[in-house]
């Protein structure tokens, strides 16, 4: 494990959350790192990115307007905050970090080189 996922938790629709990314071994200003979820039986899904000095960002259009990825180089950690939140948006999230193309942001799992080990956010209604 690479990286590592904190700050999921359960919440009632329409609260707010916060994920934070960080990683013990990698400089992550180096670093692209996009969040996924993964809900039970359905395949991980791109939630949201941001490229290695903050200057392009991507939302899943099922989280634009309710989500916000950002970072802080300085603390090595990137973070998601997520409000607005729906039963819709139960999984487990996982955090995610590419170095070839570091500069874009791109939406594949398979683009993405080393991972953390999710945290679970559960959303009741």
């Amino acid at each position: 494990v690479q990286l590592q996922a904190s700050g999921g938790g359960l919440v009632q629709a329409g609260d707010s959350l916060r994920l934070s990314c960080t990683s013990p071994g990698l400089d992550l200003s180096s670093w692209a790192v996009g969040w996924f979820r993964q809900a039970p039986g359905k395949g991980r899904e791109f939630v949201a990115g941001i490229n290695r000095d903050g200057g392009r960002i991507n939302y899943a259009d099922s989280v634009q307007g309710r989500f916000t990825v950002s970072r802080d180089n300085t603390k090595n950690t990137v973070f998601l905050q997520m409000s607005g939140l729906d039963v819709e948006d139960t999984a487990v999230y996982y955090c995610a970090a590419e170095y070839r193309y570091g500069a874009f942001v791109r939406t594949r799992p398979t683009n993405y080189e080393a991972w953390g080990q999710g945290t679970q956010v559960t959303v009741s209604s």
